[in-house]
């Protein structure tokens, strides 16, 4: 077959389907946004598109710290997943954004220190925004709040715990779970090549070392401020190589509040008494922490 001969039956073959389809009265539905058949991929040039900044709340002083609040996942990516007996589906993005609406509360009512969210409502938002949100805001405390989930052994696993960063993770377990959250970008098509040079440059610098101190000073009043009204898993202090939490120059913790597939810890998480209990104790961590800061900054014992 000579190549005139298929480059004809290329052009033509295409318009007699579409002369066919039309004389038969045939409609042929044409692709376009919002059709739930079309698949939508940013560009790296979008996804990469300049970070929107949240409003700050709370005391009109910028001398007061400022509280960043990130609530994990959002948007098409949901997160862990549990189901009750009666077949009601929750999701850790929206466990997450209702706790952290919660702490953002207590803070407020409480008085002396400024809160921001990372996202308010159910969206999407790349992993390297959260961290990089507080560092462009001069966070004082970055918190991501999670929630995990233990596959089918729903009732055997629970508890909270709390990761600061590792280069080194803590445990296989840890390791495994920085796996994971750090592909979420990856799983909703998402590709950012990462933080910038800059912040590249602090990360391996001397400010790193005095940014960890803080983080694990915060973890461990955390965990002595909800000794009495928490429930932890055993060793609930780890490390991980956690991509939100690699703000340099922010203090910085990820809280995983408990498990979505545990009923005991699911009813915990979706009810407004449980949740007002995670705010009051990481509330009262937060408030200790700033106060021991200003008491060294001043010289104080």
């Amino acid at each position: 077959m000579s190549y005139r001969t298929l480059l004809l039956i290329v052009l033509l073959v295409p318009l007699a389907l579409l002369g066919g389809a039309k004389a038969s009265g045939l409609l042929i539905p044409v692709p376009e946004w919002g059709r739930d058949y079309v698949l939508r991929f940013p560009f790296e040039k979008e996804a990469a598109a300049q970070i929107e900044l949240p409003a700050i709340v709370g005391p009109d002083d910028p001398a007061r710290p400022l509280v960043v609040i990130d609530a994990g996942h959002g948007g098409r990516d949901p997160g862990a997943i549990g189901t009750d007996p009666d077949g009601r589906r929750f999701e850790e993005k929206a466990i997450t954004l209702a706790l952290a609406k919660a702490l953002r509360d207590e803070l407020l009512r409480q008085g002396g220190i400024r809160v921001a969210l990372t996202r308010s409502d159910d969206r999407i938002l790349p992993l390297p925004h959260r961290p990089e949100i507080a560092r462009l805001l001069g966070a004082s405390l970055f918190i991501s709040i999670h929630a995990d989930s233990a596959g089918d052994q729903n009732d055997d696993i629970s508890g909270a715990s709390i990761y600061t960063l590792s280069n080194e993770a803590s445990s296989e377990a840890a390791a495994r779970f920085a796996a994971r959250e750090n592909d979420a970008d990856r799983l909703n098509g998402i590709t950012i090549d990462g933080a910038s040079a800059n912040v590249s440059a602090i990360l391996v610098g001397l400010s790193q070392q005095r940014t960890q101190e803080d983080s694990l000073a915060f973890a461990g009043l955390v965990l002595r401020e909800g000794e009495q009204s928490l429930a932890f898993v055993p060793q609930p202090r780890r490390a991980a190589a956690l991509a939100v939490l690699r703000a340099p120059d922010v203090p910085s913790v990820l809280f995983e509040s408990g498990f979505v597939t545990n009923r005991t810890d699911r009813a915990r998480l979706t009810t407004p008494e449980g949740r007002a209990r995670y705010a009051t104790v990481l509330a009262s961590a937060i408030k200790v922490f700033f106060a021991r800061r200003a008491d060294a900054a001043s010289g104080g014992e």
